[in-house]
This record gives C-alpha cells, sequence and structure tokens, in this order.
C-alpha cells in the first residue's frame, strides 16, 4: 500500500535534518500526525516564520532579525579591535557563555571540506577577508574546530590573512579545566604538551 504523497513529501523533507536517516523521518512524521498535531502546527508556523524573518548580520554573518545583530549593534565590542572568527552559530554562543572574549565575531557557516564540495567561494571568505582588513581590527582570532577541515580552513584563513598585515592566532588545545592526566586521550596530553606555555 502506497503512503499518501503528503506524507511521503514530509517524511522526505524532514531528512534534510543533520543525522535524520529513512527511519527516523519516518518515525517523526508518523509522530507529528498521529500523536502531536498541535506541536506539527506550531513547528509548521515556526519554520515559515524563521524562514521569513531571519538573515544574516551584514557585519558578522550570523543569524538575526535586524540588518546587524546585537553583538555587531554593540558600540562596547569595538573597542576589543579583535575579531573571532569560528564556524556556525552554535559555537559562537559557546564562546559567548566563557564571557572570557568581548571583541567581534565573524560565523564562517561552515568550513573548507573539498571532499563536500565546499570551498573558499561557498564560504565567501572575500566577505570575510573585506571585514578584517577594514581598518579597525588589530587582531584575528581562529577559532575553528580541531578537525580535520576545522585545522585545514584554519591553516587557509591564516595564509590568506598574514601578509596583509593582521596579526592572525588560534585557540589553543589542552586538557579541558579539571581534567585528570590519567583520563585524558593521548593526543590531548601531546597537544597540551606542544603548546605548553610559561608560567608568568
Amino acid at each position: 500500500m502506497r503512503s499518501p504523497s503528503g506524507l511521503d513529501e514530509l517524511i522526505d523533507a524532514l531528512r534534510c535534518l543533520p543525522g535524520v536517516g529513512p527511519k527516523s523521518s519516518q518515525r517523526m512524521a508518523f509522530h507529528l500526525l498521529q500523536r502531536d498535531r498541535a506541536g506539527a502546527g506550531r513547528l509548521a508556523r515556526a519554520l515559515a516564520s524563521a524562514l521569513e524573518t531571519v538573515r544574516h548580520c551584514v557585519g558578522c554573518n550570523n543569524f538575526t532579525e535586524a540588518e546587524r545583530c546585537e553583538i555587531c549593534s554593540n558600540p562596547d565590542r569595538h573597542q576589543a579591535a579583535t575579531l573571532c572568527v569560528v564556524e556556525s552559530p552554535a559555537d559562537l554562543l559557546m564562546i559567548e557563555q566563557t564571557q572570557a572574549y568581548s571583541g567581534l565575531y565573524y560565523v564562517l557557516m561552515g568550513r573548507l571540506s573539498p571532499l563536500d564540495g565546499v570551498g573558499p567561494e561557498q564560504l565567501a571568505l572575500d566577505r570575510l577577508v573585506r571585514r578584517a582588513l577594514d581598518g579597525t581590527l588589530r587582531e584575528v582570532i581562529l577559532a575553528t574546530n580541531f578537525t580535520v577541515e576545522g585545522e585545514a580552513t584554519a591553516h587557509y584563513l591564516g595564509e590568506l590573512l598574514r601578509p596583509r598585515g593582521l596579526k592572525v592566532s588560534r585557540i589553543a588545545r589542552g586538557l579541558p579545566v579539571g581534567g585528570e592526566l590519567e583520563y585524558t586521550d593521548a593526543g590531548t596530553v601531546a597537544q597540551a604538551l606542544i603548546e605548553r606555555r610559561n608560567l608568568p
């Protein structure tokens, strides 16, 4: 027996979510239609509203409903003259939660990944370069993830920005706060040794 076409379309649409395969999307669709039609309506309205109102900030490329996001609109943030480059809005939120950084951001909305067809053009790195060279910045902090793609992205950006007279730094790797050597993987311990620093 064939499913109704609307159901097939919903199941197929749900597969666009990360980590959702055919079985998961089918389970979600059945749940929404069978047990939570009100939730499905709320989801549909919220998604339609977000698609209509959410756009990219002209300053940092993060999601916002205004032309400039709250961070880029905050005059106090401009005093640091630093720009922290992250892969995603979630990474920006994580750095904000630390309350250890008060400069500006640029969100790549991805990372270089030639195997997935993501190159400099797809990340619009020319926009990042224009932002970095606008005359207000002294340092660019590369806070991409420590994955193969994140490292490649940081290396590429360093090679792109350093020759233009900017100080370019990379966030450090090492042991987590409260971590014990005995329970830490060898790669993390090795990196902590390589990136050791002098005591003040």
